[in-house]
């Protein structure tokens, strides 16, 4: 996938190195946010944990201080990771559908995770990102389930809701995958603190692990 200069630049940064203080360090993940009613802000503490763990585990130069970018907003090109949650409701507008997909076209990555409830609206949302695309239920060989962490069952589950299976999905163009979506696994919940669900050590773990692998796969994918 051809990247163009915000990406390159942004990519060019030590993502890949140790930093004396995480307050210091360059590159945030970034939250999006989005119109429509839904809770686009859901899971506060979810992103910083998240960038804590890549930095230990993945030994990267993560600011745990996220990013909180519009839709349609052109800060989204500072980020090549962005994160959409939420239960509910989401709109895009013209102008914000063409933003994102200039932006994911461009090199940059979204993971969208369902929070419970969001499905429905989700994928409307974005058809008017990529109408010409459908979300694809990934094989379990797939990269980003072997990015650094094993996964040969897919996604791991966090929390039930309706007794269905996880599943990753994702939006292929060109070959690349350049949106994971996953559904009925609650990755978010898995990554905040450990007294806002109550999950287990083991549960929060592969739900760390599992991120890790998407930011792996955002930051190194040719």
């Amino acid at each position: 996938m051809k990247r163009y200069c915000f990406l390159a630049i942004v990519l060019a940064l030590p993502f890949f190195s140790f930093v004396d203080s995480e307050s210091t360090a360059t590159i945030k993940l970034a939250l999006l946010k989005y119109n429509g009613g839904g809770d686009w802000y859901s899971n506060p503490t979810a992103l910083p944990n998240l960038s804590r763990y890549c930095n230990e585990k993945l030994g990267t130069a993560l600011n745990p201080d996220y990013a909180t970018v519009e839709v349609g907003s052109v800060d989204i090109f500072n980020y090549p990771f962005l994160h959409m949650t939420g239960h509910g409701n989401v709109v895009f507008n013209s102008a914000e559908a063409q933003n994102l997909r200039t932006y994911l076209l461009a090199g940059g990555f979204l993971h969208i995770d369902d929070n419970y409830g969001m499905d429905p609206y989700v994928r409307i949302a974005m058809k008017e990102v990529f109408p010409e695309l459908e979300f694809i239920e990934l094989p379990f060989d797939h990269e980003i389930y072997h990015a650094t962490f094993k996964f040969d069952q897919g996604l791991p589950k966090v929390h039930e809701h309706d007794k269905k299976p996880s599943q990753g999905f994702g939006l292929i163009w060109e070959g690349e995958l350049i949106c994971f979506y996953s559904y009925e696994s609650d990755l978010g919940d898995g990554w905040e603190d450990k007294d806002v669900h109550n999950d287990s050590a083991e549960v929060r773990e592969k739900a760390l692990q599992m991120g890790a692998n998407l930011v792996s796969f955002a930051f190194v994918r040719d």
